[in-house]
């Protein structure tokens, strides 16, 4: 019997951070490249600047959107001061990716820190590049796709630098 692989990624953050945004975009890349995908959403008081956070599992077949904790592939976080409150979600050997992982100097537009961690993602998966800017591109306006390009970029060249 084949092994149903599924990978599983933490999005966390504070309201308005972008959080939302980044899982709908991982979502649609990986739905792009045939992958059956799921996600759920914890809002908790995100309009006040609280804590919200989104789950994303795909691969050939899931059968649950939320992440069970400890089990988390990626856990990427938006807001430092979150990183303990989700940590219990990454399995061991899990990889973490928060803010320190960029040179957040570099980013054309702060607001981009969402996509810029998704350019450091996409660098441990196996979506091309192409797939991630259509699915960023998807989901934001088009006056916002070269800044969001450059963030993009910035991650990919992070993790490779």
């Amino acid at each position: 019997m084949k092994e149903n692989k599924v990978t599983n990624v933490v999005f966390a953050g504070l309201g308005g951070q972008g959080v939302l945004k980044a899982s709908d975009i991982m979502s649609e890349a990986a739905f792009a490249t045939g992958h059956d995908v799921k996600k759920s959403e914890i809002h908790g008081m995100s309009q006040r600047g609280g804590s919200v956070s989104s789950d994303v599992r795909f691969g050939e077949e899931v059968f649950s959107p939320m992440v069970p904790s400890g089990k988390a592939d990626y856990l990427i976080v938006l807001s430092p001061d979150q990183v303990e409150n989700n940590r219990a979600m990454l399995k061991p050997n899990g990889v973490l990716i928060t803010p320190d992982s960029i040179d957040i100097s570099q980013l054309p537009n702060k607001r981009s820190i969402n996509v810029a961690l998704l350019g450091v993602l996409s660098s441990y998966l196996e979506i091309d590049e192409k797939t991630w800017k259509d699915a960023i591109h998807g989901n934001l306006s088009e006056k916002l796709h070269e800044i969001n390009d450059q963030a993009f970029a910035l991650g990919r060249q992070a993790r490779q630098g």
